[in-house]
């Protein structure tokens, strides 16, 4: 059983769905403090001049420290969702997917939502049909989370039933190998190759944008190109599965 962890995020780039992909099981921590300037409410698109973010605004004045992603709120007060729909008309209007996935965007951006992580599970979930990617999801707010950092992440795994932790690379700098170990639960990681592919006619190639500058423009291609020359995870022989 591979099990990944990762924080929701909005609109999130290709190397998120990969690893989702890649797991048997994938928990979206919920739970956890949300940090500002980060993925979770922000992410990239192409542009005919480049690319530009897509930001969230969020209700989050004199809340840090003590606000969990499950309970930040959407600050309406300013029309992002206009200006969210609109750019993405504008930047990919052209794209030859993008009708496909047209009537789905717009209809998200009509709605108000009030929590962020409510906009992030309708988008992301839609998202994962698109790409046909079927990978079971759990929420650590629903998992009773123990511990801080690589701890909660083995909480959680130790939980779901995993054999193999499939993290990101950056784990590297604060997974403790031998917690894991004692468990009976390899970790890999997962280091990223991340393609090319076409992003419209004239434009210069940018990497690392949300999976809908993938999606509008590569259609029902697009996991394929996703997972193109990824390295296979798969558990490592003798890892002994915990069960709780």
């Amino acid at each position: 059983m591979i099990v990944s962890v990762n924080q929701p995020a909005y609109l999130p780039w290709l190397g998120y769905f990969h690893r989702i992909a890649a797991s048997d099981v994938h928990v979206v921590l919920d739970h956890v403090q949300f940090e500002k300037n980060s993925f979770t409410n922000r992410n990239r698109i192409r542009t005919p001049d480049g690319w530009c973010w897509l930001t969230v605004p969020l209700r989050t004045k004199g809340r840090f420290g003590d606000l969990a992603i499950r309970s930040v709120e959407i600050d309406n007060s300013a029309d992002w969702r206009t200006r969210h729909w609109k750019t993405l008309c504008q930047s990919y209007r052209r794209a030859p997917h993008f009708e496909e996935h047209a009537a789905y965007f717009e209809g998200v951006y009509e709605r108000e939502w009030n929590l962020l992580s409510d906009l992030l599970r309708d988008t992301t979930a839609y998202l994962l049909r698109a790409l046909g990617i079927t990978t079971t999801l759990l929420f650590s707010s629903d998992m009773s989370p123990q511990g801080a950092k690589d701890e909660v992440v083995l909480d959680l795994c130790r939980k779901a039933n995993a054999d193999l932790y499939l993290s990101g690379a950056l784990g590297r700098n604060y997974l403790r190998g031998e917690l894991f170990e004692r468990t009976g639960i390899a970790v890999a990681y997962q280091d990223y190759r991340h393609p090319e592919y076409p992003q419209g006619k004239g434009r210069a190639w940018e990497p690392s944008m949300s999976v809908v500058d993938l999606l509008f423009n590569c259609g029902p291609r697009s996991l394929e190109v996703l997972m193109k020359e990824q390295d296979r995870i798969s558990v490592p022989q003798g890892a002994a599965k915990r069960h709780v």
